[in-house]
């Protein structure tokens, strides 16, 4: 089978993190895997694990260029004549589903996100089989467009368990980053995702500073990359741990290439998203380090947390809740990394893409 991914671009980011895996796992079972973006950091990873990468514009969303754009693709679809097209973004679904009136190519969507209603998100629905990250985006999905639910697939993202296993762990870099920020012998809580204002980490900063007047020993970290337009919301997250007077107790990590030794240092791994998460996958990331989670209550954590189990719920923006919650006692380590096996393996992923692929292509 050939499978043909369309996506804006490849940088970092949850889109990007399925596509990736989906193309190593799709070439490691013996299928042919193209990608399709404006490029990005990620290209080079495509090609080494098997993968074909072809750049295009399919990320612009100026519709002067479209006629154009769709015109190219088309004539990379023709040349490539792949089994099934996969577009996993509204602007490569509407040029794909143009490129694609002629050549009539079997072809899946996924709704990644919570995205605005309208008939520019509609596209994300026109898909032979549809595919969503989790069950809270399937039901936004139904609940605003008219939709076949049979047409309709929940699949996980589902992780490599060999990274992120604790028997694994460099010890050097646990003690590194201990000592960096001074944390031997403390209650660490890390909050990890893009900065920006959707992750609220204002309520997390605050959390931390009211929990710590219970347990001084509890540090906080916040874990993300910064991006240029992201500047000026970073320096308000430092300028309120500074007004707290929290510089001893919170720190900032933009840049961390020990993810998996990171988690394991944690006590707690908190999402203080504001705007519901279309899946979370630091979350599972962490519950296979055996690390419970916190986040709020609503999107796809509500997949992933079974409360009181391997992780507690708060509701939004609720500081004194979450400070509660980090000062009380930890919730005992049973084996959170066998669930996450079994529900969030990328072994499943990949054997529900091949069938939705497969009922895609028996439809046409």
């Amino acid at each position: 089978m050939h499978i043909v991914h369309l996506l804006p671009e490849l940088n970092q980011g949850g889109v990007e993190t399925i596509v990736l895996s989906l193309n190593r796992e799709l070439v490691g079972r013996g299928h042919q895997s193209t990608v399709i973006s404006n490029g990005g950091t990620l290209t080079e990873q495509i090609v080494k694990d098997g993968g074909r990468h072809i750049t295009l514009n399919i990320c612009s969303k100026n519709p002067l260029t479209v006629p154009a754009r769709v015109h190219r693709l088309k004539t990379a679809l023709s040349k490539l004549q792949p089994d099934l097209l996969h577009a996993h973004s509204r602007v490569p679904a509407w040029l794909a589903w143009l490129a694609n009136q002629r050549l009539k190519c079997p072809w899946v969507t996924t709704v990644h996100g919570f995205n605005s209603v309208g008939k520019y998100s509609e596209i994300m629905t026109k898909g032979d089989r549809v595919i969503c990250v989790s069950h809270p985006v399937k039901e936004y999905i139904q609940q605003n467009y008219l939709l076949d639910e049979s047409k309709v697939s929940v699949i996980h993202c589902g992780i490599t368990l060999e990274r992120f296993d604790p028997e694994n762990l460099n010890q050097q870099k646990i003690d590194a980053l201990k000592l960096e920020f001074n944390l031997q012998g403390k209650r660490v809580v890390t909050s990890i995702g893009r900065i920006t204002e959707l992750k609220d980490y204002e309520t997390f900063i605050r959390a931390v500073a009211v929990a710590v007047k219970s347990n001084p020993e509890i540090r906080g970290l916040i874990v993300g990359n910064v991006r240029a337009d992201k500047r000026d919301y970073y320096t308000r997250l430092q300028r309120l741990v500074s007004e707290l007077k929290m510089e001893e107790y919170i720190h900032f990590i933009t840049h961390c290439t020990s993810m998996p030794e990171l988690y394991a240092l944690s006590d707690i791994v908190v999402s203080c998203s504001k705007k519901p998460e279309s899946f979370g996958l630091t979350l599972i990331e962490a519950l296979a380090m055996n690390t419970p989670v916190i986040a709020t209550r609503h999107g796809g954590p509500l997949d992933i947390i079974h409360e009181g189990g391997n992780g507690r719920f708060f509701e939004i923006g609720d500081v004194q809740e979450l400070a509660d919650l980090i000062v009380a006692p930890g919730i005992p380590k049973p084996n959170f990394r066998a669930d996450i096996a079994r529900r969030f393996s990328l072994e499943k992923m990949t054997d529900s893409s091949l069938s939705v692929y497969q009922e895609a292509i028996d439809h046409d």
